[in-house]
């Protein structure tokens, strides 16, 4: 298994660079499933998301931050699963083809979030002493 973490955190690595770069490629595509009265603006909460995915997505790729990229990383998918919700919701009247993308998007994130967790290794507990 301590093979498969680091290959696994570039993996995660590159696919987070990536999305994290079509911030600011398409913003419109992401301004369009950030909820519109989160306030500033859905604009903001792109960049915002865009900046925060490629300092992930560089944690992941450099051994000493891995561990943290990983960890930084499941914060991410829980802070940006708001977004998925919403866009399932407002997709509802969509095509079938995209309502099934934005359906998809929902479990895909627990499978991420899931090999997150392996990558970021064991999680060391205290020894409670009394």
């Amino acid at each position: 298994m301590s093979s498969l973490r680091p290959r696994l955190a570039i993996g995660l690595g590159v696919g987070i660079s990536a999305a994290g770069v079509m911030h600011f490629v398409r913003p419109e595509f992401f301004d369009a499933i950030v909820p519109p009265w989160l306030p500033p603006s859905q604009r903001f909460w792109t960049l915002v998301s865009g900046v925060a995915e490629l300092i992930v997505g560089v944690m992941l790729f450099v051994p000493r931050w891995r561990r943290a990229g990983a960890m930084a990383l499941l914060v991410l998918l829980v802070a940006v699963y708001p977004a998925n919700l919403y866009m399932t919701w407002d997709w509802r009247d969509r095509p079938a083809g995209e309502r099934v993308v934005s359906w998809v998007r929902l479990p895909l994130q627990f499978v991420l979030f899931a090999l997150a967790r392996m990558a970021s290794g064991p999680w060391r507990t205290s020894a409670h002493r009394g």
